[in-house]
């Protein structure tokens, strides 16, 4: 009997792709869902800040010429590539990137933990002429980002926008935006980011928990 009812739906291809349909957005809800809720839960680890005027600037140039397309920055919780670049990547780390640069491309380095790793001036030199300091790469170059000026009122509306967003810019941080990028290039701007790359976005041990390990058996150097 109850065959005759799938037998009904089978010989009428309009109502079986209706059919196909509900039940196709009822799977995809229920593999989405879950995941959508889970991302918007996630928040800024403590010592994980807003992107300060010059990295906001620089995360954008960063951005604006494709670096993400040969460059990730997600560190996988695997041996060799933990061994290779450092701690795994986690998601407190790009809570206030729009949009956020992990992913698998990597034609060059990932540069989750690039930061510190090499001098302004070697950033500079990279960037300038990549082969000026690695002979085998096949980066381009981007020698103009020297020469282009960053606009504060730009910089000040960005903020403002991502404050609507919900990151947590003062009125303060962004009237003192324009002093903090008079004079700077996007080369500035984009050496700035770099360099706070597993540094700025590190989650950093709450008070709570520092006082609680300078307390534990041991901590002073002392012998139980």
């Amino acid at each position: 009997m109850a065959y005759k009812h799938f037998e009904f739906i089978e010989k009428h291809a309009g109502l079986l792709a209706v059919l196909t349909a509900i039940m196709v957005s009822l799977g995809g809800l229920a593999e989405i869902t879950p995941l959508f809720m889970e991302a918007h839960s996630v928040k800024a680890a403590p010592g994980v800040q807003p992107y300060d005027p010059l990295r906001l600037i620089g995360k954008d140039v960063y951005v604006a010429n494709g670096c993400y397309l040969c460059h990730s920055q997600m560190i996988r919780a695997l041996r060799f590539e933990t061994e290779r670049y450092g701690h795994y990547s986690t998601a407190e780390e790009s809570v206030y990137d729009r949009p956020f640069q992990w992913g698998s491309k990597r034609t060059g380095p990932d540069l989750a933990r690039v930061g510190g790793k090499y001098s302004d001036e070697w950033q500079r030199l990279h960037l300038m002429d990549p082969r000026q300091v690695v002979p085998q790469s096949n980066m381009p170059g981007y020698p103009w980002l020297a020469h282009n000026k960053i606009d504060a009122a730009d910089v000040q509306a960005r903020m403002r926008t991502l404050r609507k967003l919900g990151d947590p810019y003062t009125d303060a941080q962004i009237a003192a935006a324009p002093a903090a990028v008079k004079d700077k290039t996007e080369m500035d701007a984009l050496i700035a980011y770099l360099q706070g790359l597993g540094i700025d976005n590190e989650p950093r041990p709450t008070a709570s928990k520092t006082a609680s390990a300078s307390e534990a058996p041991g901590a002073s150097g002392a012998t139980p």
